[in-house]
């Protein structure tokens, strides 16, 4: 496991029930703030159920794409209150 990959496992670990970081802001936690793209690789491979990749969003507030697909990521989300029911 690469280094980065480590590091945006442990930024993205630590995001609180209820909370989301944007991709970017992941990516500049785990101190590349141009890998906002490889974010989104190093989570797309992450099956992990310690690691709650559903909590890390779009820049622009969207949902975004999640490896268990966007409708589930959407129903996780507000069921943690981190995404406002319609």
């Amino acid at each position: 496991m690469s280094a980065f990959r480590r590091r945006v496992l442990a930024v993205v670990a630590a995001i609180p029930r209820g909370d989301v970081m944007s991709y970017r802001d992941v990516a500049a936690a785990a101190g590349s703030p141009g890998a906002y793209r490889a974010v989104g690789s190093v989570l797309k491979g992450n099956f992990d159920p310690a690691i709650p990749c559903h909590r890390v969003i779009r820049s622009d507030g969207k949902i975004g794409k999640y490896n268990r697909g966007a409708e589930r990521k959407e129903q996780l989300l507000r069921r943690e209150g981190a995404f406002p029911s319609a």
